[in-house]
């Protein structure tokens, strides 16, 4: 859908069955016409759900992305846990599977509104820190631990409660503590750890069919249990561990496929940590710094720039590593 015929007038309107959105011609190029608003209360909100400090948490929380703060209590889980993976529509929030119990648990929230956490249905299978992503519609959650390493990918309709279907395989490897983010097309699978080491491998599915990851490229880095996130055109990985804490951001184009570059470096270097993204940043949440020590620290990045992350504000005292993180304004929206 590049070529542009010369007849067509300014102002004309269309359908881009690519990025299923609808666009306007400028008189130079098509341009993504805005159906909905994220916005709340000044802002996307970004939602951190779970995790430990100590002990395994049920608690919520929430924070304004466009601003900097402190997290606000949000709510309650069902049931306490940790090691999960969170994704979202612009108006509901997913948070999918189980640790320390290993289930097979799917909790989903209303975004817009503060409260607990509901049951949605099961996964294909039970494991813990897994990753999951999303575009408007579905949500992806793909890896995790049995304790074994797994890697299946399940797929759920967003808007509908129920059970997961099979989606497919990650291609590169039975893989836990994997990054993820998503454009509206594309859901992005990358790093991890198989038991015997560390990956540096970027895969990508198309969320609208089923069907194993394929190839895009390499991170420069070999991590695992970084965090990802992304707007609608630029991904990143951010911290990770490859035998001690890592501080570097990388970032990959959405549209292509090829090897990630250096963006820059979080404000300390950490693992386990949750995130979430508006269409303008990129947040990392909290995390832990050998020797197993709990942050309650948040960053954020500017997506369409490079440097090094900023402090946002600090999570609650509830709950500061191995959380699940969404918004209800990634780039799989």
């Amino acid at each position: 859908m590049s070529i542009i015929p010369v007849t067509v007038p300014t102002g004309a309107i269309r359908y881009n069955t690519d990025s299923n959105k609808m666009e306007c011609f400028n008189g130079t190029k098509w341009m993504q016409v805005s159906v909905s608003s994220p916005d709340l209360n000044g802002g996307a909100r970004g939602v951190i759900a779970g995790g430990e400090e100590p002990s395994v948490s049920n608690v919520i929380q929430y924070i304004t992305i466009p601003t900097a703060g402190n997290a606000i209590d949000f709510g309650d889980l069902s049931h306490a846990t940790a090691l999960s993976g969170g994704c979202a529509s612009n108006t509901r929030g997913l948070i999918t599977g189980d640790y320390p119990s290993t289930g097979n648990d799917i909790d989903y929230i209303t975004i817009a509104s503060t409260g607990n956490g509901t049951d949605f249905g099961n996964m294909t299978i039970s494991v813990y820190n897994g990753r999951a992503f999303s575009n408007q519609t579905r949500g992806l959650h793909c890896g995790g631990h049995t304790p074994t390493g797994q890697n299946t990918i399940g797929y759920v309709t967003i808007a509908t409660t129920g059970d997961a279907v099979d989606f497919g395989d990650i291609s590169y490897g039975t893989v836990w503590g994997l990054a993820v983010c998503a454009s509206p097309t594309r859901g992005f699978m990358y790093s991890g750890y198989d038991g015997s080491g560390n990956y540096n491998t970027i895969e990508y599915v198309t969320i609208a069919t089923t069907g194993n990851s394929q190839d895009f490229g390499d991170l420069q880095h070999t991590e695992t249990n970084a965090c990802g996130c992304s707007n609608s055109t630029r991904g990143v990985v951010m911290g990770g561990s490859s035998g001690t804490n890592d501080s570097v951001i990388e970032y990959f184009n959405l549209a292509s496929s090829g090897n990630a570059v250096n963006f820059g470096d979080l404000t300390t270097g950490r693992y386990v940590s949750g995130s979430m993204a508006s269409s303008i940043r990129g947040v990392c949440a909290g995390g832990r710094e050998d020797p197993n020590t709990a942050k309650d620290i948040i960053d954020y990045i500017t997506f369409a720039t490079q440097g090094d992350a900023v402090d946002f504000g600090n999570l609650l005292a509830a709950a500061k590593s191995t959380t699940a993180g969404l918004s209800n304004a990634h780039g799989g929206l």
